[in-house]
């Protein structure tokens, strides 16, 4: 019998899209020329390419998706979740400042979910040290994620949990 994880949590900034909502971009976006999403210069926005087919594909596999970011730029990057099309495939989303422990706190609470069924995707060691010392399967993310990071993820997953149940 694999295990399973309940939910899928990532960070946004450096994990589905290149940049620092709060510093690199400049809110609010909008919709340009070509279907492109631009910010307040103009300027194109871009997430990493494999994102909205990793979303998909996780959310028709059954995960419950949310989002934790300690951004300061709230609803900049709420506007981009909606404008990019995302919004529909996250059941969770905390987005503000502070630790993220707060963050896994409120999804803990909505989705009922332990911390032991729940990944997270993020950019920042510290974020990964602080989640995981809750025993969230905490994946740190060197350049956004990709097919072969969510794939390595899993299978790391379902074994620490067959390690961990054979322990019990």
């Amino acid at each position: 019998m694999e295990k399973k994880a309940k939910v899928i949590v990532f960070d946004l900034d450096y994990t589905l899209w290149p940049f620092w909502v709060d510093t690199h971009v400049t809110p609010p976006f909008r919709r340009g020329t070509q279907n492109k999403i631009v910010d307040a210069h103009g300027c194109t926005i871009k997430y990493y390419t494999n994102v909205p087919n990793i979303l998909r594909q996780l959310l028709e596999e059954g995960y419950e998706l949310g989002v934790a970011s300690r951004t300061s730029e709230i609803k900049g990057a709420k506007q981009l979740l909606d404008l990019f099309g995302w919004k529909k495939y996250f059941k969770y989303v905390e987005i503000f400042p502070g630790s993220k422990v707060t963050h896994f706190l409120n999804i803990q609470k909505s989705s009922q979910a332990d911390y032991k069924d729940m990944i997270f995707f993020d950019d920042e060691t510290r974020n990964i040290m602080d989640v995981g010392k809750l025993g969230v399967h905490a994946i740190l993310v060197r350049d956004g994620v990709t097919h072969q990071v969510i794939k390595s993820a899993l299978q790391s997953f379902e074994k620490d949990c067959s390690i961990s149940e054979h322990n019990d």
